[in-house]
């Protein structure tokens, strides 16, 4: 498993982890697995009935493409611009599509060159999504309207991220947040970000034992005793 840690001021100010939450600083928790399960979410949603123009889900999720080869994508896969995601250890089981463990056979999303938009009826603080042939260049960023929270990118979820189209480089994430956001943004510089079985809880959700860190992550330390930690907290525009 992975785990990563954004700090972030309320007040947009920069704060490099140092063995502890700097003061007035509120905290993202990013959890990943090959196989991993969302636990305890509000809403399980699959985009199984999404329209090929997005819109609402009726799971209070309304889906926007933008960008070049952005959309709805099911197999097969298209060689150079999606591959489908992996299940695996059951965790399609909640989302209800009864799907066996391996290739995604249900429509799932891409955002080719460009982004899925997620925008949200509610506030929430826990976000998971199965994340397929994770990429470096892949970005996942978290809203309160258009004020840009806080964003994790492909590294975060594995260090060695380099696109694996096999079940190996499918990963559940999971993120808690301590501040509500209502929009998410799925983007990426090159072919594709593709992700499906999006989780939503209200309040944060007990996330899964990561047990001992892997290398790639405690490469990330540097400045401070928390592995896989970085600090960044953006205003829109």
């Amino acid at each position: 498993m992975n785990k990563a840690i954004r700090f972030y001021t309320t007040m947009g100010a920069l704060a490099l982890g140092a063995g502890m939450a700097p003061a007035g600083s509120m905290a993202a928790v990013l959890n990943a697995s090959v196989g991993g399960v969302p636990v305890g979410a509000n809403i399980y949603e699959s985009f199984d009935t999404l329209s090929s123009l997005g819109g609402a889900t009726g799971n209070g999720v309304t889906v926007i493409f933008g960008g070049t080869g952005a959309g709805v994508a099911t197999l097969p896969n298209v060689d150079g611009q999606y591959a489908a995601p992996y299940l695996s250890g059951g965790n399609g089981a909640l989302f209800g599509n009864f799907q066996a463990d391996g290739q995604d056979a249900t429509p799932y999303l891409s955002t080719g060159i460009g982004s899925v938009t997620l925008q949200l009826d509610e506030y929430h603080q826990y976000f998971g999504l199965l994340w397929g042939s994770v990429d470096s260049y892949n970005t996942l960023s978290f809203y309160d309207g258009d004020t840009l929270l806080f964003d994790f990118t492909g590294l975060d979820v594995n260090a060695l991220a380099d696109g694996s189209q096999e079940a190996g480089g499918t990963y559940y994430v999971n993120i808690n947040s301590d501040l509500q956001f209502n929009k998410v943004v799925a983007s990426s510089s090159s072919y594709s970000f593709e992700f499906d079985n999006v989780a939503l809880a209200y309040t944060p959700v007990e996330l899964p034992q990561t047990g001992v860190p892997e290398p790639g992550t405690l490469a990330l330390l540097g400045l401070g005793a928390f592995a896989g930690i970085a600090a960044r907290r953006r205003r829109a525009g």
